[in-house]
């Protein structure tokens, strides 16, 4: 089981801190933003990944169930997720007043790789299939939007149903939605970087970076259910830190989706440093 570590070059807490301040800092980009004490709350501007509430960058007070029913109420109001998202290490009084507001805490290993780690080399991958970067006029780009979407549907690293067809089905629906015209925007105004494993102009597995300032976060990593166990998200993940490392980004993190991801980018060289936690309803 992969556990915490150390980080050798950096402190900790200043690392931390300045995860803080990039979570508080990337949504501002495409949302409102709403102040609840100590609790923010991240509204979607226009269609889109909904956002979530997160500890108010610097509040040092106390915060309680029911700071955190007032935002759900407002969440509700909204028609938007009641999702809550922070890092266990930085707001540990948090997951008491969420749970006790009846919320389910999830626990993501929180990874980064560290400045000493060298840039990793992408690995070869299946015949036909190019590992690269997506431009914002590339014909990949709606099909390296939606695979995530299916991917996370039927999460795990082993194989899954939807495949190809599925695929297909996916980006047309999406089709007029207008999400590939954020994406756009957002790649020519250096905010998202995408990249996918290519195979006959389709993404078999796709994910993004978001710098902001000298950090980036990894998000969105995701493989075709049917096109797993080939090192896809391997691959992807390491053209998406060579591109961070390109544009002089020092910090590059992310949250793995459980151990089993986790061990993935270990081999990356990305190191556990805390717990981010995701709170919504229980189902």
């Amino acid at each position: 089981m992969l556990g915490v570590t150390s980080v050798d070059l950096v402190d900790r807490r200043e690392l931390l801190n300045r995860l803080e301040q990039y979570y508080d800092a990337v949504p501002r980009s495409g949302a409102r933003v709403e102040d609840f004490g100590p609790l923010t709350l991240f509204i979607r501007e226009g269609q889109g990944w909904p956002f979530y509430a997160r500890p108010t960058l610097g509040w040092s007070g106390a915060v309680s169930a029911a700071d955190v029913n007032r935002v759900r109420a407002r969440q509700r109001e909204l028609g938007i997720p009641e999702s809550f998202e922070w890092v266990a290490e930085t707001a540990p009084a948090l997951r008491t007043a969420v749970e006790q507001a009846g919320l389910a805490v999830h626990e993501h290993p929180l990874m980064v790789l560290g400045p000493d780690v060298p840039t990793p080399t992408v690995p070869e991958v299946a015949d036909g299939v190019v590992v690269r970067t997506v431009g914002p006029d590339d014909p990949v780009l709606p099909s390296a939007l939606a695979v995530p979407h299916l991917a996370f549907a039927e999460p795990g690293t082993g194989g899954g149903a939807a495949g190809l067809t599925e695929l297909g089905e996916a980006v047309r629906g999406r089709a007029g939605d207008g999400s590939v015209e954020r994406a756009m925007a957002r790649i020519l105004a250096g905010l998202t970087c995408v990249a996918a494993a290519v195979e006959d102009s389709t993404a078999l597995c796709a994910g993004q970076h978001q710098p902001v300032g000298a950090v980036t976060e990894i998000v969105g990593v995701g493989t075709l259910p049917t096109a797993r166990r080939q090192g896809l998200a391997h691959a992807v993940t390491a053209v998406l830190v060579a591109d961070a490392r390109s544009r002089g980004i020092e910090t590059v993190f992310l949250s793995a989706g459980d151990h089993d991801v986790a061990r993935i980018y270990a081999r990356l060289g990305f190191r556990s440093v805390a717990t981010a936690l995701i709170a919504e309803p229980v189902e």
